[in-house]
């Protein structure tokens, strides 16, 4: 009933942009079959319009897992209100939970490198009630030992953020430093969890063994390109 009804509305306001179209006056003299096809046409016209394709897609689009207030607060303590987290669960593959966060840098028409650019950011491992920072990137790469290899010398304000899940081996993060602009000649710098270290590590450029870290950065022999 409620269709029916809407399509007699409809026809309703067809009959009405017929009539204004079509002024009384001028119907005189017009043949039959020259009038049904206006009539056709205008109607075809009529009714709601088809959603468009981007309010399909937004439709389509499924939604991330919500972040658990706890971890979210946890990310907050450790780098601030604006603080979004990325990934969380079993990351490492340790039967631990974890979580990867970042502050990321919005996109504007300054910033219009491709990627998710971040400033900072951080992997943390729930250990008892709490949560400990065990992977940290800011002007350098660092975890509770020292810096990681190949680590630039020098302070970087930004990064590239790229990463994956793999079924065996877990999260696996390719920080790219970034410097006004993206170098395409600026290899990314690999970063995995090491189960003989039980740490996160930097990769060498094979990106197939881990390098130790160091405490001091004159040892980290950076090595970019």
């Amino acid at each position: 009933m409620r269709d029916l009804a809407h399509n007699s509305k409809n026809a309703a306001s067809c009959s009405e942009m017929v009539g204004a179209a079509l002024p009384r006056p001028m119907w005189r003299g017009i043949p039959a079959i020259w009038l049904a096809a206006a009539l056709l046409v205008l109607v075809g016209g009529c009714g709601s319009s088809p959603p468009s394709p981007s309010a399909q897609q937004e439709q389509a689009k499924p939604a991330g897992p919500a972040i658990p207030p706890e971890i979210q607060d946890a990310a907050d303590k450790l780098l601030g209100s604006e603080t979004q987290v990325l990934l969380f669960g079993d990351l490492a593959k340790t039967g631990k939970q974890e979580f990867l966060a970042a502050n990321i840098v919005p996109k504007t028409p300054k910033n219009d490198i491709v990627g998710t650019i971040v400033t900072r950011a951080v992997i943390a491992e729930k250990e008892g009630d709490s949560w400990d920072e065990i992977f940290r990137c800011d002007e350098y790469l660092k975890n509770k030992n020292g810096y990681l290899g190949l680590t630039p010398i020098e302070p970087i304000t930004g990064w590239r953020l790229q990463y994956e899940q793999d079924p065996k081996k877990g999260l696996m993060l390719y920080l790219t430093p970034v410097k006004g602009t993206a170098d395409a000649h600026v290899l990314p710098i690999g970063v995995e969890w090491n189960p003989e270290a039980k740490r996160y590590q930097s990769l060498d450029r094979t990106y197939e063994h881990f390098l130790s870290e160091s405490p001091n950065l004159s040892n980290v022999r950076s090595m970019l390109r």
